[in-house]
């Protein structure tokens, strides 16, 4: 959808997840060691340089994240501040300038603020899609840091991730890797994106969601489930999630790492997860913002299948933990100190 779209022909129960062009974003532009012309604009074309290090060596860096409606009419944003921290690691990785906490946030805020009529409406299961971006631009061709950076945020309504409800879906444990282990793995960059179109391709070509990452260093331990992060529930009850230098640090999982604790009393554990040691799970997911949590029916591992819960139903702790995180983005449910902002 490239031309922008009136409110009328909107259907918020049938919102997909696509681009859009709003009739605001945010856009800042450094140059000299600062933030200039920082505010918004109806202006949804970038313009840079032939040169730019965006276009040549993947100097670019990008976050995810939504605003909520919420029952009583008002709309939040879910621990903005984690995807702030997350952008400036990204930018210390890539030697771009960092974004204040407080500029992201503030950004983040005005975007929605500017943008808040198209704020899907609270029980479609809508919400308003931010992509905040950072891109080198300028004259350059020398491989080195730009001196020049965009820094903007956009955003779309997007619709409800699971249509007709959450269906377990199966994966195929890939022989590619999708970052290296000690590269960009825990960066939010396009270059692990990009790393990930073919492998995903094939797997759904194959019949599958997406893939399995394993470890790129041995190739024994379950790192990434596509562009989301993995957890399994264990047979005794116990939430377990992978942990390397290669795995982004998802907002929405250490969400869930904390709400299993603090709000069921369930041991956690961020460690190893072995390939060959699935029989230990119960239930298993993918959890990242887009879905909240993807359950996972099984995985395809060579010429082995390996069943979790169920092909067709959603396991009895993904479901709490779904319901519990959602209840709390929606303001449903009250939110630990400090995880919900509203712009309003």
């Amino acid at each position: 959808m490239t031309a922008k779209e009136p409110l009328t022909t909107l259907d918020w129960d049938n919102l997909g997840f696509e681009y859009m062009d709003l009739p605001y974003r945010y856009r800042a532009y450094w140059k000299d060691g600062e933030w200039h012309k920082a505010g918004l604009t109806e202006d949804s074309t970038l313009a840079m340089n032939e040169g730019s290090t965006a276009l040549h060596y993947g100097q670019q860096a990008f976050e995810g994240m939504k605003a909520y409606r919420t029952k009583d009419n008002h709309v939040q944003l879910f621990r903005p501040d984690r995807n702030a921290a997350r952008l400036q690691d990204s930018c210390r990785r890539l030697l771009m300038p960092e974004v204040s906490t407080e500029m992201f946030i503030e950004a983040c805020k005005s975007v929605v603020r500017a943008n808040e009529a198209y704020v899907p409406p609270y029980g479609t299961g809508g919400t308003l899609y931010l992509r905040p971006l950072i891109i080198g631009v300028g004259p350059n061709i020398g491989v080195h840091p730009a001196k020049e950076y965009i820094f903007t945020v956009f955003a779309m309504p997007v619709g409800n991730y699971f249509k007709g409800g959450m269906v377990p879906t199966r994966f195929l444990v890939s022989n590619y890797d999708r970052a290296a282990h000690k590269g960009t793995g825990a960066s939010k960059v396009g270059g692990n994106y990009a790393a990930s179109l073919l492998p995903g391709d094939k797997a759904h070509k194959e019949g599958f969601s997406d893939c399995i990452y394993l470890d790129p260093v041995e190739h024994k331990k379950i790192e990434e489930v596509g562009s989301a992060n993995f957890f399994g529930i264990t047979k005794d009850g116990k939430f377990v999630t992978p942990k390397s230098p290669s795995i982004l640090p998802s907002v929405t999982k250490y969400s869930l790492l904390y709400l299993a604790k603090e709000r069921f009393g369930m041991e956690v554990e961020e460690g190893d997860v072995y390939i060959d040691e699935l029989d230990h799970f119960a239930e298993a997911g993918a959890c990242g913002t887009a879905a909240v949590i993807s359950p996972i029916a099984g995985f395809q591992v060579g010429d082995k299948y390996h069943q979790f819960y169920s092909e067709t139903e959603v396991g009895p702790v993904t479901k709490k933990l779904y319901d519990e995180l959602t209840g709390i983005q929606f303001g449903d449910k009250p939110a630990p100190e400090g995880w919900v902002i509203r712009v309003d």
